[in-house]
């Protein structure tokens, strides 16, 4: 099995190979994201650290709310307003 799967044996190698690093991949990100979690834990200022991530995150939800609620101005509208501005500096 392995030899066909290293020669990219048809569709079950690779489907075996493709779970196979998926499943290595999530082992080593819980890994360490476990042992930053430790670390966190261990630290004094924890309070401060949650706060503080309170903040950014509370930042970021603004931006996305901005990036995607605000509605732009139509075009039209933003070229009416642009021919008006240059009317009254042309004084036409």
């Amino acid at each position: 099995m392995r030899q066909e799967a290293e020669r990219g044996g048809g569709l079950d190698g690779q489907a075996v190979l493709l779970v196979a690093g998926l499943a290595d991949l999530a082992v080593s990100t819980l890994g360490s994201a476990l042992g930053t979690v430790r670390g966190l834990l261990r630290r004094s200022d924890t309070a401060e650290l949650a706060a503080e991530a309170q903040h950014d995150l509370v930042a970021r939800g603004r931006l996305v709310l901005d990036r995607y609620a605000t509605v732009p101005p139509a075009h039209l509208e933003v070229l009416a307003r642009h021919s008006l501005a240059r009317r009254g500096v042309d004084g036409v």
